[in-house]
């Protein structure tokens, strides 16, 4: 079962039982997966199962007949059904907890106000219902429930399952017989039932002598056996599904008519089979079930060969009803059987699948009956033939040709070059899926793998080549089933090493991916020294203000300027400008499934215009069909990794920047050097732990696990696990670089966002006390100013007066420069003393032993030693507490 399968069902069950509150969904879904197998777990004994809910059942004889009716229609999923309801029944607080959950729905239930369109006169419930009034009352709900039971006429059947089949391929209808040839019932061979009751014979069979009866019986039983009324035999109208009946005259002699008795039921066998036949055989119900009418056709030939040297021997007055008796025996049980087949088909409206599943169950039931087993198996092996022809053309050249829906896998128009806009990724896992109640159960293990073998090949065919496994072989049914799996197991062999080796050598995935890791991973140092410088000034502006052709160009020239011009692939790099930051892309994938997502979904957006780097971010462009591993799911990943690593290497920018700009007041004799010291240490201690981020999500997350999957790549042996270590990889990324839980997220950027504000803050602070100094220095050196020179002072002082305007109450003294600083201080070791305790916590609690490192790098004095242990100390009186 699939892991979207799970989720499915999962939430699908809490909300029939309308569970709320509790762990929700996740922390049952979490308990599933754990207990997962690979193994096909779907066969259990379900005898002992039975047993016991027939013995908790009030009424076990009705539970059993209702068990043997499912059995019979060919029900799916019952004995595992079955034993899940004894287990429950075992489990006294799992079936207290449902019999309460039963009881609230029922009173819920019954304040709606229920509609009802059959009413009966029930007696009153004061009083007591007497067994006659009881009995009525049964028999109305049984024909009511006979009534809703009942099957659709064939006609209403059949077009059904024609319009079901045009819906879903419009281009191919399914071909119609002619009217005439359901109008005429004498086409059929079953016995014809007319309206007008027969008239009474000139004599009765019964006042003739002993003999006479005999042979009279004989020649009326050899028209019957073959769907012909008798004079003395006739047959019953039936309805729906019925077996057919016959009325035998009553004036015959006992023990002629307990003969005649005997033979009859080979006639009631003979009208099914027939009826069977002629209706499987329309082209609604499917190959399959065409294939089986053949094969039961061919045995009522032989049995019709065998009624008509009955005749020849009663013609030549050498039949008498016990030799009839005598030579009929054998026929007996195989249109017994055959009779069943048919109605067990019928019953479950089987086709495909589902009627080769029936037939290998009759086939292993029929272990002790060699004549009986052998019937079976060649019913199957005929059955099978078109099952197995669509099956070689999937595993050996993955093609499906499936006109009546009958495969296992069913294909899905998808177009493969919406792959990349698609987020879902859905053409891989979604453009050919499993039909779970198609799949024979001789099948069953292989489902999986067939699938696969014909997905991988249906890529190569795609991309153009034509392939056909070496290895093919005609597939045919035998009780030996390691036969057809041996040759399963080649047919997958061969499609994965020829898909492998297409994308691995021909279309270079490895040099593809590492090409995506130079960019996305931020590998090529000199290229993003290029292309940061290069496109600092265009970056600060408003994303609406940005012209991306202009980033294009910049981005070309610092590609052909690096060492990244040695890149084959380079010209798939695009730019992409995203609608929002990082971090709120961040959380609004993480509330994905969660209490918050409509409150993140529905937030207002902020009136702060997003800048060029906020938004900014890389796109490349992957074709079919390297596109199944690079999927658009994958490059939102690499963007996500990308863009978090872009920002925090802006940021480190950003304060060598300022350490630069003090670089320049070494020259000046300032009049408060604490602030500044103390301004100076901060910045140290903002880039110490920028650039400790930095080197371990370079050095410490992404190049060991890139190595490791590059390692995987190279042992992998089919698409899917291509496919598994490519995620694998990436989701190991986002989890230990900090961007899968959202609490650690939160607090990184808030650290991010202080160190930007601190580095405008003293950006500002140096602009307008150098402004200051050269304003001094100016005065001092100058006479007194003209008109123009005080515009032009004016003008050039407007920097630092805006920006006293706007911190007004912070610098109007040197003790206001001082309180901004420790003001930024403050801020910066809290929140970076709340990462460093939740890291500690994570590490410890969910074994994220990964992110130790970060502790010791930026830790690595134990300057923050003492404080974390204080508040370790403090949680844990709280917790016990």
């Amino acid at each position: 079962m699939s892991e979207f399968r799970i989720h499915h069902d999962v939430n699908e069950l809490l909300s029939l039982l309308q569970v709320r509150g509790g762990d929700g969904a996740e922390g049952y879904i979490d308990l599933l997966q754990k207990h997962r197998t690979p193994y096909v777990t779907t066969t259990v004994s379900a005898h002992s199962a039975k047993v016991k809910l027939a013995e908790f059942s009030k009424t076990p004889e009705d539970f059993l007949k209702k068990c043997d009716e499912l059995k019979s229609k060919n029900v799916r999923n019952l004995d595992p059904l079955v034993y899940l309801l004894s287990r429950l029944c075992e489990d006294k607080e799992t079936l207290q907890s449902l019999q309460q959950n039963a009881k609230e729905r029922s009173e819920s239930s019954a304040n709606a106000t229920a509609t009802t369109t059959t009413s009966y006169s029930l007696p009153q419930t004061t009083s007591k219902i007497s067994m006659q009034e009881l009995d009525e009352l049964r028999k109305k709900l049984g024909n009511v429930t006979a009534s809703s039971s009942a099957p659709l006429p064939a006609e209403v059947t059949r077009k059904m399952l024609r319009d079901k089949h045009n819906k879903k391929n419009p281009t191919q209808p399914n071909p119609v017989f002619p009217n005439w040839v359901y109008d005429r019932p004498a086409l059929i061979g079953d016995f014809i039932t007319s309206t007008n009751p027969p008239g009474d014979p000139a004599v009765a069979v019964g006042t003739m002598p002993l003999p006479a009866q005999e042979q009279a019986l004989v020649e009326d039983l050899l028209f019957v056996l073959v769907g012909i009324d008798g004079r003395d035999v006739t047959a019953q109208p039936v309805l729906g599904r019925q077996n057919r009946s016959f009325i035998v005259d009553s004036t015959l002699d006992m023990s002629v008519k307990e003969l005649v008795n005997r033979i009859l039921p080979v006639a009631s066998y003979y009208s099914t089979i027939t009826r069977f036949i002629e209706e499987k055989s329309s082209f609604e119900y499917g190959q399959v079930n065409h294939a089986l009418t053949a094969a039961m056709r061919t045995l009522m030939k032989e049995y019709l060969i065998l009624i008509s040297q009955l005749e020849h021997l009663q013609r030549q007055g050498l039949l008498s009803l016990q030799k009839l008796w005598f030579y009929i025996q054998p026929t007996m049980r195989s249109m017994e059987i055959l009779a069943s087949i048919a109605s067990s088909v019928d019953k479950g409206e089987c086709m495909g699948g589902s009627t080769l599943t029936l037939l290998h169950d009759r086939t292993f039931n029929f272990t002790g009956d060699s004549q009986a087993q052998e019937l079976c198996l060649y019913l199957t092996k005929a059955a099978s033939v078109p099952y197995f022809e669509i099956l070689e053309k999937w595993v050996y050249r993955g093609i499906i040709k499936d006109p009546y829906s009958e495969f296992m896998v069913e294909e899905h128009e998808l177009q493969k070059e919406k792959i990349q806009e698609d987020y879902n990724d859905k053409y891989w896992d979604q453009r050919y899926t499993i039909v779970q109640h198609r799949i024979p159960s001789f099948l069953q293990k292989m489902a999986d793998k067939i699938l696969s073998t014909g997905k991988y090949l249906n890529v190569v065919r795609e991309c153009g080549r034509d392939v056909t496994c070496p290895d093919a072989k005609e597939v045919l049914y035998t009780l030996k089933e390691r036969v057809y799996v041996e040759q399963i197991e080649k047919a997958y062999n061969y499609a994965s090493k020829v898909l492998l080796d297409f994308l691995m050598e021909e279309k270079e995935l490895v040099s593809r991916l590492r090409s995506i890791k130079h960019y996305f991973l931020m590998d090529k140092g000199d290229f993003f020294v290029h292309f940061m410088d290069l496109t600092e000034d265009e970056l600060k502006k408003q994303v609406d203000d940005i012209v991306p052709p202009r980033l294009e160009a910049l981005l070309e020239l610092a590609l052909r300027m690096s060492t990244a011009n040695t890149d084959p692939f380079k010209d798939d790099l695009k730019i992409d400008l995203m609608p929002h930051d990082v971090i709120t892309q961040l959380l609004r994938v993480l509330a994905i499934e969660t209490k918050q997502e409509k409150a993140i979904i529905n937030a207002e957006p902020t009136d702060v215009a997003l800048s060029g780097l906020e938004a900014f971010s890389f796109d490349y462009i992957v074709k079919w069909p390297l596109s199944l591993i690079i999927n658009r799911k994958a490059l939102t990943r690499y963007q996500m990794l990308f863009r978090h690593m872009f920002y925090c290497k802006h940021v480190e920018r950003l304060l060598c920047n300022v350490w630069i700009r003090n670089k320049d007041f070494k020259q000046y004799s300032l009049r408060s050097p604490k602030w500044f010291s103390a301004a100076f240490a901060l910045r140290q201690r903002m880039l110490n732990f920028v650039q400790n981020i930095q080197y371990y999500m370079m050095f410490e997350v992404t190049e060991p696990t890139w190595h490791v999957m590059e390692n995987n790549l190279k042992t992998a042996s089919n698409i899917d696990d291509l496919l598994c270590h490519h995620t694998s990889f990436l989701d190991n990324c986002l989890k230990d670089c900090m961007l899968t839980n959202p609490e650690l997220l939160r607090i990184f950027s808030k650290l991010i966002a202080v160190c930007v504000m601190f580095t405008n803050c003293m950006q500002q602070f140096t602009q307008s006390m150098r402004l200051e100094r050269l304003a001094q220095e100016q005065g001092a050196m100058d006479g007194p100013s003209t008109q123009n020179e005080h515009v032009e002072d004016t003008e050039r002082k407007k920097p630092t007066a805006k920006f006293l305007a706007e911190f007004g109450d912070v610098l109007p003294s040197e003790a206001g420069y001082e309180a901004a600083i420790s003001k930024f201080d403050s801020n910066f070791s809290m929140l970076l003393l709340d990462l460093l305790d939740k890291l500690s916590v994570y590490s410890t609690n969910d074994c994220e032993h990964s992110m130790i490192s970060i502790i010791y790098r930026l830790d690595f004095n134990g300057f923050y030693t003492e404080r974390l242990e204080r508040m370790a100390i403090e949680r844990s009186q709280k917790a016990a507490a």
